[in-house]
């Protein structure tokens, strides 16, 4: 990821904390500064974009290993990987992204891959922090006062999308040119 040219900023946390409803509202507020954002996202579990009778479907089950979906609203891509043990590696997937059409690059999960990462944290869940074993993890943002001994990490309120982006605006994308990789927070990890 250190020669990815672009700036990414994930978010990391325990399953049912919110990391989706948070990017639908960080999305548009950093749409709102310019930015052409691109996501990835991990998921735990297995997925179907395609409905059961439709076009697509049909051909994935025909023995299709990629297919790709375009029409003029949009364009999906689906590749069949069953002989892969292995979670997929972020590195791998930022392959697939077009960085000269993006600025910024939002990652949900991939909690264990060393790149910056906004922990979020609701200790009502009861379940521990990540930042504690992970140094990239450069700001937590909770739903309740982040405890005081959490220290040398930035503290956000995560019903604060508008803090949260400001604080990517600020910490990511400050003073540095997009189209050229930001250098000094990313390759230092």
């Amino acid at each position: 990821m250190k020669d990815f040219p672009l700036p990414i900023i994930g978010f990391c946390a325990y399953s049912g904390t919110g990391k989706t409803t948070l990017l639908t509202r960080l999305i548009p507020l950093l749409k709102s500064h310019g930015l052409r954002l691109g996501v990835v996202k991990h998921a735990h579990h297995s997925f179907d974009l395609d409905l059961q009778g439709r076009e697509n479907h049909l051909l994935r089950n025909a023995g299709a290993e990629q297919l790709l979906l375009a029409s003029r609203r949009g364009i999906t891509w689906i590749e069949e990987t069953p002989e892969k043990v292995e979670e997929p590696r972020l590195s791998e997937l930022l392959q697939a992204l077009d960085p000269s059409r993006l600025d910024l690059v939002l990652v949900e999960g991939f909690k264990r891959e060393p790149f910056p990462k906004i922990e979020l944290h609701r200790p009502a869940m009861g379940t521990p922090l990540l930042h504690l074993q992970d140094s990239t993890i450069i700001a937590i943002a909770s739903d309740t006062p982040v405890l005081s001994h959490i220290s040398g990490l930035s503290r956000l309120d995560l019903n604060r999308p508008d803090q949260i982006a400001g604080f990517i605006m600020d910490t990511i994308c400050h003073g540095r040119s997009l189209k050229n990789g930001y250098g000094t927070l990313l390759h230092a990890l």
